[in-house]
């Protein structure tokens, strides 16, 4: 059996994840493992080199998507023939496409690409393994008879609870039945448009902003504009000219560590854009799933409006896992007895034994004692990343030292910046132009960086070549 030699320490080494999967892609190409070969199972690597069961089942799953290990009922993993392996050397990857398709949906299929730059959820080995593996023990032992219908619409109550208790904390008192639970922040964001919303309709977005929702508002055929995003919230001047010219009916704004930047709104943008909400009618949508991964004092645009035009969404994909599709809305109670009518007719109930899972990992899985640690892991990691594109001599929109995310304008004419994302395929790098985050698909020079996949040294490699 090959000998891993894992470098543990995350301000210059890939993830251990990636390394795991090189680690086995040489052995086989060297052809250390034959053919056939059995690799040790799940439980017994992580034995072996005190890693996470997470983390060894996310390589295996790589090494299986690139061809060079197959994956047997009973059997466990064993490295693949030549043939099945499509007779490609491991030093001699290929590059998937770069299209809109592999960018808005296959990414997340998609184990071939090492470094994750311009991903957007944390490493795998950073999960609440413990707090997880109790939860998924706990609903195993739920009678079976509980789990045999498709669940409430409005989601577990329980978990709705607790929902409502995370945000009275800060600062937004709510009942339960102001809680409707979807599955995933994403699916909230979808319902507020097909409730709120119809075809023609007017709205506002950050630029730059959440691209997958930029890709619902285009599918419900919606006439969107855009606001320019600041370090300190949106730029309100711009926005009261814009609702003056096109009164739009909504806005989408991410209050805090916005997802692609990092900033997080200031008080005065938050105000003025409440005022400007309620003088012109506008609904606000505020996305905010990555607040727990937030210093406190951010506004909370929901508590400071108190729900009258205010939905406030949020999820657990940040701190939980991103496996688990389990989001929220918390609005006023008639509006999410309309989101949930919504919910039904395009999906059925969001499911039960997810949210149980969720509910038991929040309430017995030492959650708050794993988020402080994901904060602390993610500052140091911001504090390397900061350096490393300092030394490049970027431009960055924001230092948060919080969040996943960091904004960097790389030197290169805005048009080439998917030519530079394409040419860092071949380095096996993933990297997302600002374009994907902008509502016209304009060509943009900023990239968003995903802060812990971004510590590497082939990455900053590839990034002086280009300056």
């Amino acid at each position: 059996m090959i000998e891993l030699d894992l470098n543990r320490d995350r301000r210059g080494a890939p993830t251990l994840v990636e390394q795991v999967v090189q680690g086995f892609a040489r052995a086989i190409d060297a052809q250390a493992l034959r053919a056939g070969a059995q690799l040790p199972s799940v439980r017994q690597l992580a034995h072996m080199h005190g890693l996470s069961t997470f983390t060894v089942t996310e390589a295996y799953s790589r090494l299986v998507s690139m061809g060079l290990v197959v994956a047997r009922r009973g059997s466990g993993y064993r490295v693949a023939a030549r043939a099945q392996a499509g007779r490609v050397r491991a030093t001699e990857w290929q590059p998937p496409s770069l299209t809109a398709t592999w960018l808005l949906s296959d990414v997340f299929a998609d184990h071939s690409v090492p470094i994750k730059a311009g991903g957007g959820w944390l490493p795998n080995e950073w999960i609440n393994e413990t707090g997880l593996q109790h939860a998924l023990r706990g609903l195993s032992r739920v009678p079976a008879a509980r789990l045999g219908d498709y669940g409430h619409p409005y989601g577990f109550a329980p978990l709705r609870a607790r929902v409502a208790q995370y945000v009275d904390r800060l600062g937004l008192p709510v009942d339960v039945p102001n809680v409707l639970l979807t599955q995933g922040a994403t699916q909230a964001l979808d319902l507020a448009v097909r409730t709120l919303l119809r075809a023609g309709d007017a709205v506002v977005v950050e630029d730059p902003g959440y691209c997958n929702l930029l890709q619902i508002l285009k599918l419900a055929g919606l006439t969107v504009y855009g606001v320019p995003r600041t370090p300190a919230g949106i730029d309100t001047d711009a926005l009261e000219t814009l609702v003056d010219m096109h009164r739009p009916k909504a806005i989408f704004v991410n209050t805090t560590l916005q997802n692609p930047t990092g900033s997080t709104f200031g008080m005065a943008a938050a105000f003025r854009l409440l005022q400007i909400a309620e003088r012109h009618r506008m609904w606000v949508v505020e996305d905010d799933v990555s607040r727990e991964l937030a210093p406190p004092g951010a506004p909370l645009l929901a508590a400071m409006e108190g729900l009258q035009r205010v939905l406030y969404i949020g999820g657990f994909s940040k701190t939980v896992t991103p496996s688990l599709r389990c989001g929220y809305v918390v609005a006023e109670r008639d509006v999410v007895r309309e989101l949930a009518r919504t919910k039904m007719a395009v999906g059925l109930t969001s499911s039960e034994a997810v949210e149980r899972v969720v509910d038991k990992v929040l309430h017995e899985g030492r959650h708050a004692r794993h988020v402080e640690a994901v904060n602390e892991k993610l500052r140091a990691a911001h504090a390397t990343v900061e350096e490393r594109i300092d030394a490049c001599g970027l431009e960055l929109f924001h230092r948060p030292r919080a969040g996943l995310f960091l904004w960097a304008r790389l030197p290169v004419e805005p048009e080439r910046a998917s030519a530079v994302a394409t040419a860092a395929l071949a380095d096996g790098i993933w990297l997302a132009p600002g374009s994907y985050f902008r509502p016209d698909d304009a060509p943009s020079a900023w990239f968003r960086f995903n802060v812990p996949h971004s510590t590497g040294d082939a990455l900053w490699r590839f990034i002086e070549r280009i300056r």
